[in-house]
């Protein structure tokens, strides 16, 4: 197998954009990149600036800030993106959806981590980067593997797709209930203070259980996590603003788990990310298959205490209202953090038993097959990434 520098087929894109051109859904910076190769979401901002780093339709967008991340798009339209996020342009003798795969190679974000500035912060070398190893193969093999590898992600693609319109049917019901109080039988309801008549508001302090993660010397260390093993340890990039993603994992051994006194879930238990990206939630319901997990140091367990389901408390947090006041009660800019006596403080609204029975069942079905579509997810994606090293090295023939 012959290699090429990233520099000898690529070269960083130096154009610029007019700040008119560029609007929420076509501006990317770090913030709204998804973890684990999950490509980008709508921006919630835009920066504030005449004209922005440009990208064109086919450039392939790294996140440098944090490579370990793995943070990376395909970009599918043209438009502006921060300073911190680079663009590749591949040339003529390479294709583009091919160089996006061997820089979506878990190899090169290991290299970029491992020649990254910066302790706190690490920031990817630019330098360093165009000196990667690109496998040298004709164009017609180079569109047969980008082929074989793009299929893998639009049947992952499609099962977000379907993932997303569930978790809307899910919030549509709680808004209609909840919010604008159209639960079944309102039509007779007695109304107190804005209220149901035997409805009220409870503090997360009273309803759940805020559990926080082992932080002490028995820390896991970078060296002691495993692509396969008996506990699943979870990352940033697992939780995230759709759920769960377990595209990319990371195991502890048992013997370290048994050593870690806090932070084991449970079924039924919600995740909520506390540090750096505040308010992401996802649901540990009996569907998932895990048998052993933990999170990390920028979590929380949220274990329900009877007072309300656990699906509603889930339910709940994805809801804007509480999205909102998660943001405002985050400090902290360079490493923003929601603090647990904040938390407590929170409030949400507890229906009658047969209303909350009610949308337990009907929310906990839809929650059944999101879990399936998310495992089914980790399956592809486990198979795309177990293909890509070895057709990028020759070891499977196209």
């Amino acid at each position: 197998m012959e290699y090429k520098l990233l520099s000898e087929v690529s070269v960083y894109r130096k154009d610029r954009i007019g700040s008119d051109k560029v609007n929420k859904e076509n501006y990317i910076s770090t913030e709204n990149m998804l973890s684990n190769r999950g490509g980008v979401e709508n921006a919630t901002t835009v920066a504030s600036a005449k004209s922005f780093p440009a990208y064109k339709k086919g450039d392939i967008l790294l996140s440098n800030i944090r490579p370990y991340f793995k943070k990376i798009w395909y970009a599918t339209q043209e438009g502006g993106c921060s300073n911190d996020v680079l663009v590749v342009k591949a040339g003529k003798t390479v294709d583009s959806k091919f160089l996006y795969y061997v820089l979506s190679d878990n190899n090169f974000f290991n290299y970029s981590t491992v020649t990254a500035k910066g302790t706190k912060m690490p920031r990817g070398s630019q330098n360093a980067i165009m000196k990667y190893w690109v496998p040298n193969l004709d164009l017609p093999t180079q569109k047969k593997i980008a082929d074989i590898l793009s299929s893998y992600d639009e049947l992952i693609k499609a099962n977000n797709e379907r993932i997303e319109l569930l978790e809307q049917t899910v919030q549509e019901l709680y808004k209609e209930w909840f919010v604008r109080f159209r639960f079944p039988g309102y039509e007779n309801a007695k109304f107190e203070e804005g209220i149901p008549e035997g409805w009220s508001y409870v503090r997360f302090g009273k309803a759940i259980d805020i559990i926080d993660g082992d932080r002490g010397v028995n820390y896991p260390k970078q060296e002691e996590f495993y692509p396969e093993g008996d506990c699943l340890f979870l990352n940033a990039g697992n939780v995230t603003t759709k759920g769960f993603d377990f595209s990319s994992c990371a195991y502890i051994t048992k013997e370290k788990d048994a050593i870690l006194r806090k932070g084991k879930v449970q079924h039924g238990d919600v995740l909520l990310t506390t540090r750096g990206t505040v308010g992401n939630v996802a649901f540990y319901n009996e569907t998932m298959t895990f048998s052993e997990m933990r999170i990390n140091s920028g979590m929380v367990i949220l274990r329900n205490l009877g007072v309300v389901s656990p699906e509603y408390i889930y339910t709940s947090l994805r809801h804007e209202y509480l999205q909102k006041l998660m943001t405002m009660y985050a400090s902290g800019s360079a490493q923003p953090q929601l603090p647990i006596k904040d938390m407590k403080r929170m409030k949400i609204i507890k229906s009658d038993t047969k209303t909350m029975e009610r949308f337990t069942e009907m929310s906990a079905d839809i929650y059944n097959q999101i879990s399936l579509l998310i495992m089914k997810n980790q399956t592809l994606a486990k198979q795309r990434d177990m293909l890509l090293p070895r057709l990028m090295s020759g070891k499977l023939e196209v």
